[in-house]
């Protein structure tokens, strides 16, 4: 089956899913991935972030969103947090069903437990959100050593890489270094402390 036939193919499948309360299905490549929404420190840490960069963001042009699709071709992923316009209209796919990934600017992604879903955010969402051209990518990851947070920016779509990567273990500060959430900084009150 040619890669244009199996991306239709997935894009209708997921267009006509009914999951649980409790479940999200994203588009990774070539895969329709269905997850669970996570444990309670992954929602906390999601929350706390969440949190703070929509202060962050107050009095801007742009917002945090969560729970909400992002588009791009027939790909699709659902990230913990994202920072687009605040205002969305014109920002939306021609269907309504999500963000072009286009007018995204940042994304988190809190590392999900068990391999698969550590592969899914450390290694196939990477070069998902590079190949899509988002300039920030952010993991927050309890299950790398003990606790360390990225930031990848520079994304060469053609390459699905990062060019630049900063990463720092919990209880270090990190600030997004671009971008409408520029300057904000990760911090032990978002992270929680380095784990043992």
């Amino acid at each position: 089956m040619s890669p244009i036939l199996l991306d239709e193919a997935l894009w209708q499948a997921w267009k006509s899913l009914e999951l649980p309360e409790g479940f999200r299905a994203e588009i990774v490549e070539g895969f329709i991935e269905v997850s669970p929404t996570g444990r309670s420190s992954h929602g906390l840490i999601i929350h706390r972030m969440y949190r703070a960069m929509a202060h962050c963001l107050d009095d801007s042009d742009w917002a945090a969103y969560r729970d909400l699709t992002v588009i791009h071709g027939m790909k699709v992923w659902v990230p913990d947090i994202f920072v687009a316009p605040e205002e969305p209209e014109e920002h939306l796919t021609e269907d309504g069903l999500g963000f072009a990934a286009s007018a995204v600017k940042l994304v988190v992604e809190v590392v999900s437990p068990g391999h698969e879903n550590q592969q899914r955010d450390r290694v196939r969402k990477r070069r998902a959100y590079a190949g899509a051209g988002i300039p920030v990518y952010v993991m927050i990851d309890d299950h790398d050593q003990h606790g360390t947070v990225t930031v990848l920016t520079s994304p060469s779509p053609d390459e699905q890489t990062y060019a630049a990567e900063t990463r720092v273990p919990y209880g270090t500060v990190v600030e997004i270094p671009e971008g409408p959430a520029k300057g904000f900084a990760i911090t032990e009150e978002i992270t929680g402390p380095r784990q043992s």
